[in-house]
């Protein structure tokens, strides 16, 4: 004898697409570590993993990245995101 188990068609939250546009820098931080409490340690996290990155670091540093800027533009974003993957 075989059964059929129902599944139940609930709504689901709907994940958004991370969109690729200028973020300010402490915004995308806390994309990329919600976990934690302050915009200064998510930021110091993120700076910590691209300066960890030598690729990253050097192709933002070929875009002329100002390291005292507040704003990463859709450009650094890109790279970013292809180099750790999407918050």
């Amino acid at each position: 004898m075989i059964s059929v188990i129902s599944v139940c068609h609930k709504k689901m939250p709907m994940i958004k697409e991370f969109e690729i546009r200028s973020y300010g820098k402490s915004e995308l931080a806390m994309l990329y570590f919600p976990h934690v409490k302050t915009t200064k340690g998510a930021l110091n996290n993120l700076n910590f993993w691209i300066d960890y990155n030598g690729e990253l670091r050097r192709k933002l540093r070929e875009l002329n990245f100002p390291p005292r800027a507040h704003h990463y533009t859709a450009r650094e974003v890109e790279l970013i995101v292809y180099y750790l993957g999407e918050p």
